[in-house]
Order: structure tokens, then C-alpha cells, then sequence
């Protein structure tokens, strides 16, 4: 990717974060939030954690959403843990467009993330 697609990848999930996290301030899911509370962000992992977990088994079932019947319930699913994800990067100001192209350059250039050091015996099979 140039730097003008990975700019384009900064500023989308950075819309992203501000959205995800501006609808749940409307929503009241932060209100009476105390963020010195060292278990808000455990909490908030594992909802996103919980997420990833219904997304698996949508998929091992091959089912589709009971709340938007029209998609499979993997898609609904990862899109609920990628609403988490950017409502928590916002509540604590993470930078985390910056932080997904900064590692993607990083992969792009991994020995072990290469397919021919994938197909060697030892490689990452995923």
C-alpha cells in the first residue's frame, strides 16, 4: 500500500473510533463510567472477547444472525466486536488508526509473515 491508502486507512478507522464511541456516549453506556476503575477496561475486553466468541460459533454453525437475518451471524458478530474495539479506543484515547498502519508496515515486512517462511516445516500454518 502507498502512504496515500495507508493515510486512508488512518483517517477511516479513526472516523470509525469516533463514531463507535460518540453513539455509545449518546447511548448512555458511559455514564457514571469511572476510567481510574482498573476494571472498566478488563470489562470492556471481555465484551469484545465475548464478541469474537459468538462470531466463531456463527461461523462452526453456519448460522445467520437472528437480528439481521439477511447477514451470517460471523459478519454481525465481528462487526459488534469492531463497534467494541473503537468505543474503547475512543474512551481511552488511543490512536488506533495510527497504531493499525504502523503494524501492518511492520508485517508487511515479517520473515515469518512471508508465504515461503509459512510453507517451511515449522512455519506459521495461522
Amino acid at each position: 500500500m502507498d502512504s496515500h491508502d495507508l493515510s486512508a486507512v488512518r483517517d477511516g478507522i479513526a472516523a470509525t473510533v469516533s463514531a463507535c464511541h460518540g453513539a455509545s456516549k449518546a447511548a448512555g453506556w458511559w455514564e457514571g463510567t469511572d476510567m481510574s476503575d482498573r476494571h472498566v477496561v478488563p470489562a470492556k475486553l471481555c465484551l469484545i472477547h465475548s464478541e469474537v466468541s459468538e462470531a466463531m460459533e456463527g461461523h462452526r454453525k453456519g448460522l445467520m444472525d437472528d437480528k439481521l437475518p439477511h447477514r451470517p451471524m460471523v459478519e454481525v458478530e465481528l462487526a459488534d466486536a469492531l463497534i467494541r474495539i473503537a468505543d474503547l479506543a475512543g474512551a481511552l484515547g488511543l490512536d488506533l488508526g495510527g497504531a493499525v498502519v504502523e503494524k501492518m508496515a511492520y508485517n508487511a515486512n515479517r520473515a515469518d509473515h512471508k508465504p515461503e517462511a509459512r510453507a517451511a516445516a515449522g512455519g506459521k500454518a495461522y
